[in-house]
Order: structure tokens, then sequence, then C-alpha cells
């Protein structure tokens, strides 16, 4: 199916969409995509995949008449992980990086707030 329904299109990357990046890659992608999948939404880990795949998918530049917005958020997080020119250890190094910016962020709004 070319297009996809409105119902799957959001402002920025979908937590519901990672386990269907899963098996996309290989055992390290899985393994982290399984770690990621028993976390709740706004833990920092899950946090961070969604920063990395925002980056990635380049959410910020998407809007609901783009293309890529009527192919929908699952589409888009596939095509851009199915198609990363890196290796999986590329793409878990992306989320580690992702991972120090959230806790970053977090641990500098717990500084303001002590």
């Amino acid at each position: 199916m070319l297009y996809q329904t409105l119902s799957d299109v959001e402002i920025l990357f979908p937590t519901r969409v990672i386990p269907s990046l899963r098996d996309l890659r290989g055992p390290g992608w899985q393994a982290l995509i399984d770690r990621l999948t028993r976390l709740p939404e706004n833990d920092p880990d899950v946090l961070a995949f969604s920063l990395m795949m925002i980056r990635l998918s380049a959410c910020m530049t998407c809007n609901s008449d783009s293309y890529r917005a009527l192919r929908g958020c699952t589409h888009c997080s596939q095509h851009t992980v199915s198609r990363f020119k890196g290796s999986d250890d590329d793409l878990i190094r992306r989320w580690h990086l992702a991972r120090a910016d959230v806790l970053a962020y977090l641990n500098a709004g717990r500084a303001i707030q002590d």
C-alpha cells in the first residue's frame, strides 16, 4: 500500500513504531529493540531511541502534506532504518549519543530544581 491513513502520522517519531523496526537489522539491533519494547515510553532509553530516530528520519522537516507523511511514520521509520548505510554498531552508537543527550538534559533539569 502506497499511502497510509492519517492515523499513522504523528508530529515526531512515535514509540509505538519501535517493535516494527526489530527485524530490519542484525542481532545487536534486535537485542536493543527487544530491550526497549519492555520499557515504558518515558524511560530515558526509549526517549533516546526516539531522539535518534527523529534525527535519522528528519522528523523536524516533515509536515502533514509531505510525501513522507502521506506514507506514514511506520513506513518512514522502517525505510530509514533499512536504508541506513552504516553498520548496526553505527546505529547503536547513535543511540548511545542520543542517550547521553537525553540524560544530560534530564540532569540539567534536576540541577535547576535543586
